[in-house]
């Protein structure tokens, strides 16, 4: 659960999803590592050629939508502040309020490891504020600045 996960621990794939509402075909992180709580963590997203989205995007030559690695890093926002309020916040919905300064660098394609480092900038009551940077093999893929509210669903 989320209280039991120390700083710096691995947040798995079944409290992850204890923790957030989503699920197949949108839930986008398979792990978070790196926890500080209430602060920032790293969200891993293995992606691979059977994703939902592939045979459409693009037939032939297949890209992660920019959408959703934005998407990812939001998923892991969630389990950021789901983490510093404790098993009672578990399950609720964490809306996206803005998204900002989004710069999307190079594609994403099935083999890639998602790291989405993910970093509160502040919290305000229900409102909180994230930097996000998606990472493939070391290189900036995506970048954003994001806002999301917590609210019960």
């Amino acid at each position: 659960m989320a209280e039991q996960v120390a700083t710096g621990g691995v947040i798995d794939i079944a409290s992850i999803m204890r923790m957030i509402p989503h699920r197949y075909p949108f839930l986008l992180i398979d792990r978070v590592i790196d926890v500080v709580s209430g602060d920032s963590a790293t969200g891993i997203k293995n992606v691979t050629v059977n994703e939902p989205f592939f045979p459409g995007h693009f037939p032939g030559a297949p890209v992660m939508p920019g959408v959703l690695i934005v998407e990812a890093m939001a998923q892991t926002a969630a389990v950021i502040a789901v983490h510093a309020l404790g098993s009672e916040a578990e399950g609720k919905i964490v809306l996206f309020m803005s998204i900002d300064d989004c710069r999307f660098r190079r594609p994403v394609t099935p083999g890639d490891q998602l790291r989405l480092e993910v970093k509160k900038d502040r919290a305000r009551g229900p409102v909180w504020r994230f930097v996000g940077t998606a990472k493939v093999d070391g290189q900036v893929v995506a970048e954003a600045t994001f806002a999301a509210m917590i609210r019960d669903r």
